[in-house]
């Protein structure tokens, strides 16, 4: 989970406060003790945490906090503020040319995930209607430039490449060029990267933005490698340059200190996470609805926009129809389990849920594996089965185990929970027919 232990702690602290009836200066110290120390184990900047913990307090011992009806609640909107100016107050989007093409230059170290994101840029542009471009620069990297060409095809992006014999600054010039005849209206540029910034490096990548003229540079860093990922951004925005910065592995990172300080230290925004390896993990960057994850406020907007990115409306419509006549079948359950996969892991979509971060997440298990084996059952299962699972007797069971690699039990576990489902469904169309009154029913415990 992204902030894990921090979100832990400081949930852990605002809990205190929240049982507080009436706050005091000295309960407001300890409080901001805990939270230092919580955002220095995350790995956060120390002059950023000083900063922060300064900023907070102020604000904290005033009037209307010490003398409100709820002082917890007003402490922890004031941090959930703070962190929000601390990581940029609102969403950077790219700054797209009115004179098309925006030309995107994406710079980085090596082992950052620079290629793959251009390539997941690439196709989150296409999916907004753009007609994108990639330019292979990486002549050092040994099978940069292929690795470049598999992202391009799998997201259905155009690559341009002159192999690694010219310079970087003819491939990229010559990009353009072909980019502009074939009406292409964005161009990534994916620049080389280096084990480390030096001279050499920055003389290219400054050769490059001469010559180009960059709309946007973007600096990819890997955020687990926490303060390293903050110098590393310090240093290419005063060599370099940069309009900013795109977090990779934020998924692997749960201390987060990176998203934290990057934006504090360099003084430009993070607008792209990468979240996962799948090409469509990239997400733009939202600092109130981090503030609020790390919070356990959860955040419904990034879950609702996934939801309609991912969930086909005439096929929601046809359920809908299904479940009022009580035709709901095995095939239907797949068809929901592959669109909630879509929208992410499941960890991913618990946390943007109020309430499900932190501690909470702890005692759940969000075992992704179950639904492999979910899903091979069901596919294991005959077009009859799926429809009428009544029929599923003994020896069926047996080869349906057998083909999904699964065990009888399990099996059984399933068909329990999707009768489960069936009756928790029959109960709401019930409900909501004309003229019936609301009676309670009862959630069936799956897993159990």
């Amino acid at each position: 989970m992204v902030f894990e232990g921090l979100a832990e702690k400081l949930q852990d602290t605002f809990k205190k406060l929240k049982n507080k009836g009436k706050l005091t200066e000295k309960d407001v110290a300890e409080a901001m003790r805990e939270v230092r120390l919580a955002l220095l184990e995350a790995d956060v900047n120390f002059k950023v945490v000083k900063d922060f913990i300064n900023k907070v307090k102020e604000r904290a011992v005033g009037i209307e906090v010490l003398e409100s009806l709820t002082p917890g609640q007003q402490v922890i909107k004031i941090v959930n503020e703070e962190l929000t100016e601390l990581m940029g107050t609102s969403q950077s989007k790219i700054n797209f040319s009115s004179k098309p093409p925006t030309i995107i230059m994406l710079v980085g170290l090596q082992g950052a995930g620079k290629t793959t994101t251009t390539g997941k840029l690439a196709g989150m542009l296409k999916k907004q209607g753009k007609r994108p471009l990639l330019i292979a620069c990486d002549i050092y990297r040994p099978a940069a430039i292929k690795q470049l060409q598999v992202v391009g095809e799998k997201v259905g992006v155009p690559v341009f490449t002159m192999g690694d014999k010219q310079s970087p600054v003819d491939i990229s010039k010559a990009g353009i060029d072909h980019g502009m005849s074939h009406g292409n209206d964005v161009i990534l540029i994916d620049t080389a990267g280096r084990l480390h910034v030096d001279e050499e490096l920055m003389d290219e990548l400054k050769d490059i933005k001469n010559d180009v003229k960059p709309h946007e540079i973007l600096l990819v860093v890997d955020s687990m490698t926490g303060q390293d990922a903050v110098n590393v951004a310090e240093h290419f925005n005063e060599k370099l340059g940069i309009d900013g910065v795109i977090l990779t592995k934020l998924d692997g990172d749960t201390r987060g200190g990176a998203a934290l300080s990057v934006r504090a230290v360099t003084n430009k925004p993070i607008k792209f996470t990468g979240l996962g390896e799948k090409l469509d993990d990239l997400e733009p960057f939202y600092p109130d609805r981090m503030a609020s994850r790390i919070l356990g406020m959860g955040d419904m907007l990034s879950l609702i926009e996934k939801a309609q990115a991912n969930f086909d409306a005439k096929k929601a419509k046809e359920l809908e129809n299904k479940i009022k006549t009580q035709q709901f079948t095995f095939d239907d359950f797949l068809d929901q389990l592959e669109q909630v996969q879509k929208m992410g892991s499941l960890s991913q979509i618990l946390e943007m849920i109020p309430g499900m971060g932190g501690k909470q997440l702890k005692g759940m298990d969000v075992d992704e594996k179950e639904l492999v084996y979910v899903k091979a059952i069901i596919q294991s299962m005959t077009k009859n089965e799926r429809h009428d699972p009544s029929i599923i007797n003994g020896s069926r069971r047996k080869r349906i185990a057998s083909g999904s690699g699964t065990s009888v039990q399990q099996v059984n576990k399933l068909l329990k929970q999707f009768e489960q489902t069936r009756k928790m469904m029959k109960q709401f169309a019930d409900m909501a027919k004309p003229g019936k009154k609301g009676g309670k029913f009862k959630m069936p415990f799956l897993g159990r």
